[in-house]
């Protein structure tokens, strides 16, 4: 029987599929927004939002822009770009990811979703998606402080859900940064997964305990299989 009673997951390459969406929000918005082009080309925008994957995008906007101002013009850009391509049906779910969650949560084990993105944009992701019911919890980096790779996404669901500690705790996440917060919040499981942003290399560079095709191989891991 496993200790495990939470899993965090991330969304976008880990739980959903995104099939480039985000690389193309951010060049939409580098389209729309003529302050991203200080930063240098639309394809060296789209680079560093791959490099970037899976940290605050609010943040990352920062870093590609000269004032906080142009951030929120940039990132509102970017979530109106990206809410289209979800309406479109851009974005689904991974294979096994549902069926993962379900025996997870049958199990006794609590799922929280997080992103990089807004509230807003996760909402209507999970929505799209018809995941209301399917998790228990779901967190964006407004609701824990900061996002990613800092610790507090996952130690902010450890908190809501009632986890009993650290070493109670399974991350889960397709980029190095979901493998830096994993690790900086002492989870006992930072599970790297292949079906997103980052490979193996630079998963385990970045403190990956176990390297999974997908996360269909969580409850294998697990020994929730029998």
């Amino acid at each position: 029987m496993t200790d495990i009673t939470l899993a965090v997951l991330d969304m976008a390459g880990t739980t959903v599929s995104d099939d480039g969406v985000v690389e193309q929000s951010f060049a939409d918005a580098y389209d729309a927004t003529p302050v991203l082009h200080g930063f240098g080309t639309r394809d060296a925008v789209r680079a560093y939002a791959k490099a970037t994957m899976g940290q605050s995008k609010i943040e990352v906007f920062g870093e590609l822009t000269s004032s906080y101002d142009d951030a929120v013009v940039a990132n509102l850009a970017f979530e109106k770009a990206f809410a289209d391509l979800v309406a479109s049906g851009a974005c689904t779910p991974l294979p096994g990811a549902v069926e993962t969650i379900t025996r997870l949560r049958d199990s006794g084990i609590a799922v929280v979703l997080t992103t990089g993105f807004s509230k807003q944009t996760q909402d209507a992701l999970i929505d799209s998606l018809g995941w209301g019911d399917l998790v228990d919890l779901a967190l964006c980096p407004a609701d824990a402080g900061r996002g990613r790779p800092f610790p507090d996404l996952n130690l902010t669901a450890l908190i809501r859900s009632r986890t009993l500690g650290v070493q109670n705790m399974l991350v889960a996440g397709d980029t190095s940064t979901d493998m830096l917060s994993a690790t900086r919040a002492g989870a006992a499981y930072a599970v790297g997964v292949l079906s997103g942003a980052h490979d193996e290399e630079l998963l385990r560079a970045n403190g990956a305990t176990d390297i999974l095709a997908g996360v269909a191989g969580i409850p294998a891991l697990l020994g929730l299989d029998g």
